[in-house]
């Protein structure tokens, strides 16, 4: 498996400065711009904790789909958001859970069986298996 990058550049100081994060190549590169108001308050740019939810709502989505292919089954459209939860313990702030809710229109496939293979994608994605020390737990929706 190759090596994937990521890369930030960072700028003065915590409050005043800012910074820029990039990754992927050619057309599909991205570079955004994170400061304190975006991480911490509510201004505009991104931060480190989108980023993660962006990951691992990506990552959950296709381990769904492997899973589903696996079991026989071909899913139409699977939809994930990842909420990422930051709190300070003990003075630090801390990533502390990750809801992941997704809904997924798969043809022929029972509520039961969804949730089972729902329930292993969240255990094995390998974005989940990286944050095994965060809580994650899981909203997923059958849909028709």
């Amino acid at each position: 498996m190759p090596v994937r990058n990521g890369s930030a550049e960072w700028k003065g100081k915590i409050r005043e400065g800012g910074g820029t994060v990039s990754f992927g190549s050619g057309e599909n590169a991205y570079q955004g711009s994170y400061g304190f108001g975006s991480r911490f308050e509510e201004a505009t740019g991104t931060n480190p904790e989108e980023l993660i939810g962006a990951a691992h709502a990506a990552c959950f989505s296709m381990a769904l789909s492997g899973n589903l292919g696996r079991a026989g089954f071909d899913p139409e459209v699977i939809q994930t958001q990842a909420a990422v939860h930051v709190e300070k313990v003990d003075g630090s702030w801390t990533i502390t859970k990750v809801h992941l809710e997704t809904q997924a229109r798969v043809p022929g496939m029972d509520e039961q069986e969804f949730q089972e293979q729902a329930k292993a994608a969240k255990k094995n994605c390998p974005v989940s298996r990286a944050l095994a020390g965060v809580a994650v737990d899981l909203t997923a929706r059958l849909i028709s």
